[in-house]
Protein backbone atom coordinates (compact mmCIF):
# COMPACT_ATOMS: atom_id res chain seq x y z
CA UNK A 1 0.00 0.00 0.00
CA UNK A 2 1.24 3.32 -1.12
CA UNK A 3 1.23 5.48 2.20
CA UNK A 4 1.86 9.09 0.01
CA UNK A 5 0.10 10.33 -2.95
CA UNK A 6 1.88 12.32 -5.84
CA UNK A 7 -0.04 14.85 -4.99
CA UNK A 8 1.62 18.47 -4.30
CA UNK A 9 1.50 19.50 -0.87
CA UNK A 10 -0.07 23.24 -1.03
CA UNK A 11 -0.09 24.30 2.70
CA UNK A 12 2.09 27.21 3.43
CA UNK A 13 5.72 26.44 4.50
CA UNK A 14 6.10 26.36 8.28
CA UNK A 15 2.15 25.53 8.71
CA UNK A 16 1.14 23.04 11.57
CA UNK A 17 -0.31 20.82 9.20
CA UNK A 18 2.85 19.20 8.58
CA UNK A 19 3.33 17.61 11.37
CA UNK A 20 0.07 16.16 11.58
CA UNK A 21 0.28 14.74 8.23
CA UNK A 22 3.78 13.12 9.16
CA UNK A 23 2.26 11.59 12.94
CA UNK A 24 -0.51 10.06 10.58
CA UNK A 25 2.12 8.94 8.15
CA UNK A 26 4.42 7.03 10.99
CA UNK A 27 0.58 5.15 12.20
CA UNK A 28 -0.22 4.02 9.39
CA UNK A 29 2.99 2.75 9.07
CA UNK A 30 2.90 1.26 12.25
CA UNK A 31 -0.49 -0.40 11.55
CA UNK A 32 0.67 -1.82 8.35
CA UNK A 33 -1.54 -4.10 6.64
CA UNK A 34 -4.42 -3.15 8.82
CA UNK A 35 -3.64 0.71 7.51
CA UNK A 36 -6.13 -0.71 4.30
CA UNK A 37 -8.59 -1.00 6.53
CA UNK A 38 -8.61 2.99 7.32
CA UNK A 39 -10.61 5.67 5.70
CA UNK A 40 -10.10 9.22 6.21
CA UNK A 41 -12.57 11.62 6.31
CA UNK A 42 -11.79 15.43 6.61
CA UNK A 43 -13.72 18.89 6.26
CA UNK A 44 -13.46 22.38 4.95
CA UNK A 45 -10.46 24.05 5.86
CA UNK A 46 -6.88 24.10 5.10
CA UNK A 47 -6.55 21.02 7.27
CA UNK A 48 -9.43 19.52 4.53
CA UNK A 49 -6.25 18.53 2.10
CA UNK A 50 -4.66 15.83 4.35
CA UNK A 51 -7.42 13.39 2.46
CA UNK A 52 -5.18 14.20 -0.77
CA UNK A 53 -2.01 13.16 0.65
CA UNK A 54 -2.58 10.02 2.12
CA UNK A 55 -2.86 6.46 0.17
CA UNK A 56 -6.19 4.90 2.16
CA UNK A 57 -9.37 5.64 1.30
CA UNK A 58 -10.67 9.14 1.76
CA UNK A 59 -13.88 11.11 1.72
CA UNK A 60 -13.78 14.81 1.72
CA UNK A 61 -17.71 16.09 3.56
CA UNK A 62 -19.06 19.32 3.81
CA UNK A 63 -18.02 22.14 6.96
CA UNK A 64 -19.05 21.00 10.27
CA UNK A 65 -20.33 17.11 9.19
CA UNK A 66 -17.14 14.83 9.38
CA UNK A 67 -18.06 12.98 12.67
CA UNK A 68 -21.94 11.81 11.21
CA UNK A 69 -19.59 10.54 8.26
CA UNK A 70 -17.74 8.40 10.30
CA UNK A 71 -20.04 7.24 12.62
CA UNK A 72 -22.44 5.91 9.15
CA UNK A 73 -18.84 4.52 7.43
CA UNK A 74 -18.46 2.23 11.17
CA UNK A 75 -21.83 1.54 11.04
CA UNK A 76 -22.04 0.49 7.08
CA UNK A 77 -18.80 -1.90 7.63
CA UNK A 78 -18.14 -2.35 11.13
CA UNK A 79 -14.49 -3.76 9.63
CA UNK A 80 -13.35 -0.51 8.82
CA UNK A 81 -11.23 1.64 11.01
CA UNK A 82 -12.07 5.47 9.90
CA UNK A 83 -10.21 8.45 11.26
CA UNK A 84 -11.37 11.85 10.78
CA UNK A 85 -9.84 15.15 10.20
CA UNK A 86 -11.11 18.36 11.35
CA UNK A 87 -10.48 22.30 11.50
CA UNK A 88 -11.22 24.41 14.68
CA UNK A 89 -13.66 25.95 12.71
CA UNK A 90 -14.75 22.75 10.78
CA UNK A 91 -15.63 21.39 13.87
CA UNK A 92 -16.41 23.71 17.20
CA UNK A 93 -17.91 26.19 14.97
CA UNK A 94 -20.15 24.87 12.23
CA UNK A 95 -20.16 21.12 13.82
CA UNK A 96 -20.48 21.74 17.38
CA UNK A 97 -23.50 20.00 17.73
CA UNK A 98 -22.15 16.67 15.31
CA UNK A 99 -19.03 16.52 18.20
CA UNK A 100 -20.96 16.71 21.23
CA UNK A 101 -23.59 13.85 20.12
CA UNK A 102 -20.84 11.64 18.42
CA UNK A 103 -18.82 11.82 21.89
CA UNK A 104 -22.54 11.16 23.53
CA UNK A 105 -22.95 8.23 21.62
CA UNK A 106 -19.53 7.08 21.99
CA UNK A 107 -19.22 5.37 18.25
CA UNK A 108 -16.00 3.71 17.43
CA UNK A 109 -14.15 6.37 15.72
CA UNK A 110 -11.36 8.81 15.45
CA UNK A 111 -11.46 12.41 14.74
CA UNK A 112 -8.09 14.35 15.00
CA UNK A 113 -8.81 18.37 15.10
CA UNK A 114 -6.09 20.86 13.34
CA UNK A 115 -6.85 23.79 16.24
CA UNK A 116 -5.20 26.75 14.89
CA UNK A 117 -7.66 28.77 16.66
CA UNK A 118 -8.27 30.60 13.21
CA UNK A 119 -10.10 30.26 10.04
CA UNK A 120 -7.53 30.21 7.96
CA UNK A 121 -8.32 29.06 4.59
CA UNK A 122 -10.76 32.16 4.63
CA UNK A 123 -8.38 34.61 5.57
CA UNK A 124 -7.98 35.40 9.16
CA UNK A 125 -11.85 35.06 10.98
CA UNK A 126 -12.04 34.13 14.70
CA UNK A 127 -12.89 30.97 15.63
CA UNK A 128 -14.66 29.13 19.04
CA UNK A 129 -10.89 28.87 20.39
CA UNK A 130 -9.62 31.76 19.41
CA UNK A 131 -7.85 33.72 22.58
CA UNK A 132 -10.43 36.56 24.07
CA UNK A 133 -8.95 39.57 22.24
CA UNK A 134 -7.95 38.34 18.95
CA UNK A 135 -7.62 40.60 15.88
CA UNK A 136 -8.83 39.37 12.98
CA UNK A 137 -10.84 39.91 9.55
CA UNK A 138 -14.25 39.11 12.00
CA UNK A 139 -12.77 40.79 15.18
CA UNK A 140 -10.81 44.06 14.07
CA UNK A 141 -11.38 45.60 17.54
CA UNK A 142 -10.47 42.02 19.22
CA UNK A 143 -12.93 38.75 20.09
CA UNK A 144 -14.69 39.57 22.93
CA UNK A 145 -15.42 36.38 24.07
CA UNK A 146 -13.85 33.54 26.19
CA UNK A 147 -12.73 30.59 24.11
CA UNK A 148 -14.26 27.61 24.05
CA UNK A 149 -12.17 24.47 26.10
CA UNK A 150 -12.86 21.43 23.29
CA UNK A 151 -10.87 18.76 25.73
CA UNK A 152 -13.27 20.08 28.64
CA UNK A 153 -16.92 20.15 26.29
CA UNK A 154 -15.64 16.22 24.95
CA UNK A 155 -14.77 14.70 28.69
CA UNK A 156 -18.11 16.41 29.83
CA UNK A 157 -20.20 15.31 26.60
CA UNK A 158 -18.79 11.24 27.54
CA UNK A 159 -15.79 11.12 24.78
CA UNK A 160 -14.30 7.68 26.16
CA UNK A 161 -10.94 8.94 25.01
CA UNK A 162 -9.66 12.66 24.63
CA UNK A 163 -6.30 13.49 24.46
CA UNK A 164 -4.14 16.83 23.43
CA UNK A 165 -0.96 17.32 21.44
CA UNK A 166 0.91 19.44 19.48
CA UNK A 167 1.83 19.53 16.00
CA UNK A 168 5.58 20.17 17.00
CA UNK A 169 6.09 16.52 18.48
CA UNK A 170 5.02 14.30 16.43
CA UNK A 171 6.41 11.33 17.99
CA UNK A 172 3.96 12.13 20.77
CA UNK A 173 1.20 12.79 18.12
CA UNK A 174 1.71 9.95 16.29
CA UNK A 175 1.54 7.37 19.66
CA UNK A 176 -1.92 9.61 20.79
CA UNK A 177 -3.39 9.08 17.21
CA UNK A 178 -2.67 5.46 17.39
CA UNK A 179 -3.89 4.72 21.14
CA UNK A 180 -6.92 6.64 20.07
CA UNK A 181 -7.57 4.14 17.00
CA UNK A 182 -6.88 1.31 19.03
CA UNK A 183 -9.56 2.32 21.92
CA UNK A 184 -13.15 1.18 21.81
CA UNK A 185 -14.96 4.17 21.62
CA UNK A 186 -15.10 7.76 20.40
CA UNK A 187 -11.11 8.96 20.38
CA UNK A 188 -10.82 12.58 20.20
CA UNK A 189 -7.54 14.50 19.89
CA UNK A 190 -7.16 17.69 19.83
CA UNK A 191 -4.05 19.22 18.33
CA UNK A 192 -2.71 22.50 19.14
CA UNK A 193 -1.40 23.91 15.59
CA UNK A 194 0.26 27.46 14.87
CA UNK A 195 -0.88 29.00 11.78
CA UNK A 196 1.72 31.00 10.17
CA UNK A 197 -0.01 33.07 8.25
CA UNK A 198 -2.55 34.30 10.81
CA UNK A 199 -1.72 33.10 14.57
CA UNK A 200 1.72 32.07 14.21
CA UNK A 201 1.99 30.18 17.87
CA UNK A 202 4.88 28.15 16.98
CA UNK A 203 6.67 30.69 19.60
CA UNK A 204 5.11 30.47 22.86
CA UNK A 205 3.41 26.69 21.87
CA UNK A 206 7.53 25.28 21.71
CA UNK A 207 8.05 26.38 25.29
CA UNK A 208 4.75 25.98 27.16
CA UNK A 209 3.54 22.93 26.12
CA UNK A 210 4.28 19.48 28.29
CA UNK A 211 3.58 16.23 28.88
CA UNK A 212 0.91 14.84 31.85
CA UNK A 213 -0.84 11.71 32.88
CA UNK A 214 -3.58 10.53 32.39
CA UNK A 215 -6.55 11.88 34.91
CA UNK A 216 -7.61 8.73 37.16
CA UNK A 217 -10.94 10.23 36.95
CA UNK A 218 -13.39 12.50 34.74
CA UNK A 219 -12.66 15.35 37.14
CA UNK A 220 -9.55 15.19 37.26
CA UNK A 221 -9.58 14.71 33.54
CA UNK A 222 -11.45 17.93 33.83
CA UNK A 223 -8.51 19.58 35.54
CA UNK A 224 -6.11 18.56 33.15
CA UNK A 225 -8.21 19.93 30.55
CA UNK A 226 -8.22 23.73 31.77
CA UNK A 227 -4.58 23.51 31.64
CA UNK A 228 -4.36 24.53 27.95
CA UNK A 229 -0.77 23.35 27.05
CA UNK A 230 -1.20 20.39 28.83
CA UNK A 231 -0.73 17.35 26.07
CA UNK A 232 -1.43 13.42 26.34
CA UNK A 233 -3.98 11.16 27.22
CA UNK A 234 -6.36 13.49 29.32
CA UNK A 235 -8.92 11.02 30.00
CA UNK A 236 -9.96 7.24 28.98
CA UNK A 237 -12.76 5.24 29.71
CA UNK A 238 -13.60 1.71 28.62
CA UNK A 239 -17.60 1.91 27.98
CA UNK A 240 -20.30 0.61 25.30
CA UNK A 241 -19.55 1.84 22.20
CA UNK A 242 -22.57 2.76 19.71
CA UNK A 243 -22.36 0.01 17.23
CA UNK A 244 -22.59 -2.32 19.45
CA UNK A 245 -25.98 -1.20 20.88
CA UNK A 246 -27.13 -0.30 17.45
CA UNK A 247 -26.67 -3.88 16.42
CA UNK A 248 -27.75 -5.85 19.89
CA UNK A 249 -30.44 -3.31 20.14
CA UNK A 250 -31.28 -1.17 23.63
CA UNK A 251 -33.26 -2.77 26.78
CA UNK A 252 -36.50 -0.42 27.15
CA UNK A 253 -35.98 1.44 30.79
CA UNK A 254 -38.19 4.14 32.62
CA UNK A 255 -37.15 7.32 32.81
CA UNK A 256 -36.41 7.06 37.10
CA UNK A 257 -34.19 3.69 35.77
CA UNK A 258 -31.99 6.09 33.66
CA UNK A 259 -31.88 8.94 35.93
CA UNK A 260 -30.75 6.12 38.49
CA UNK A 261 -28.16 4.82 36.22
CA UNK A 262 -26.92 8.34 36.04
CA UNK A 263 -26.19 8.81 39.54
Amino acid sequence: MRLRTSQKIVWCPGCGNYGILRAFIRVLERLGEDARRVVVVSGVGCHGKIADYVGTSSFHTIHGRVPPVLTGIKLANRELIPVGFAGDGDAYNEGIAHLVHAARKNTDVTLVVHNNSVYALTTGQATATSPKGFRGKSTPRGAPEEPLNPAALLIASGAGFVARGFSGNVAQLSELILQGISHRGFSFIDVLQPCVAFNNTWEVLRERVHPVEPGRSREEALKLAYNPFATGVLYREAKPVYEDSVVAGVPEGTVEEVLESLR
